[in-house]
């Protein structure tokens, strides 16, 4: 998780959220989010670190990979996620609005995927990211 906290502390003017995943323990993509700098709405830290993670595999699945993500995924990342095959998602803080995973687990029941999911992985640092954010632009 810490390297996911690294990357949500490289956002600029996004919501500052960090992704990265990892196979045999090593780091195979990182990204943050960029929806804003890239006028891009598709552009979450999720969707970013599963396309390099792609690449770097050359292959459209996942297999054996761990995503490690600063806030829950919205349904947009976790239906991206469920479909790459991805192993195991760890993320810090909750989403209770808009998470798909544990919050409002709508995509993960729909489908008979096993990927495992667990959350509040240094929930308070990754708390403190987005609260430090939202209260520096109101």
């Amino acid at each position: 998780m810490k390297d996911a906290i690294e990357q949500a502390l490289r956002c600029k003017i996004d919501v500052p959220i960090g992704c990265v995943i990892k196979k045999d323990g090593k780091i195979i993509a990182a990204a943050h989010n960029r929806r804003e700098a890239d006028n891009d709405i598709t552009a979450h830290a999720e969707i970013l670190a599963l396309k390099e993670a792609q690449n770097t595999l050359n292959s459209s699945r996942l297999k054996d990979c761990e995503m490690y993500v600063t806030l829950e995924p919205c349904p947009m990342c976790s239906w991206a996620v469920i479909q790459s095959g991805i192993t195991s998602v760890y993320f810090g803080s909750y989403n209770p609005q808009y998470g798909a995973l544990i919050s409002n687990p709508i995509f993960k029941s729909l489908t008979n995927s096993p990927l495992k999911v667990y959350g509040g992985i240094e929930e308070d640092k990754c708390n403190k990211i987005l609260e430090e954010f939202f209260k520096s632009i109101r």
